[in-house]
């Protein structure tokens, strides 16, 4: 083999390398970000992961907030007026936090089908509502009431 070809062949080999280790890195690091979103009638349909991080979003069911005496412990439902999904979350909620209210908690899904949420974003004003929570809860009728104990 000729010595340029022989170093345009190694080169090319480095370079086909080095851009598979770096997708390879890019992929693995990404692989624990990732956080879908999903509306409370699919995860109680069972189509969210479980153990993994995702994103539900809704409206804070009318007298399902329930915040514990001793801790920064809070419960509550969420739900898209088709289901609705329990929320458990330790720390402060947002100013804008409320029942009645659009709401989307990031966390993981127990076994339960209980929601661990890590964090909890209110909607910023009484316009606005996040794009996720619009969409799920788009075409859908509210029922006459949905109770807090309705899961």
């Amino acid at each position: 083999m000729h010595p340029v070809r022989k170093q345009r062949l190694y080169l090319v080999l480095f370079i086909a390398l080095f851009s598979s280790v770096a997708v390879g890195l890019v992929i693995y690091a990404l692989r624990g970000n990732i956080n879908l979103f999903y509306p409370p009638a699919e995860v109680v349909a069972g189509k969210a992961p479980l153990g993994q991080p995702i994103r539900v979003g809704g409206m804070v069911v009318d007298g399902s907030l329930q915040r514990a005496t001793d801790s920064l412990a809070v419960r509550f439902q969420l739900t898209d007026y088709q289901a609705t999904v329990p929320v458990v979350y330790t720390g402060i909620l947002p100013d804008l936090f409320g029942e009645g209210q659009g709401a989307v908690a990031s966390g993981e899904l127990n076994t339960e089908g209980v929601l661990q949420a890590t964090e909890i974003l209110a909607k910023h004003d009484e316009n606005y509502m996040p794009p996720e929570v619009a969409d799920a809860l788009k075409n859908r009728p509210p029922p006459a009431e949905v109770h807090p104990h309705d899961s």
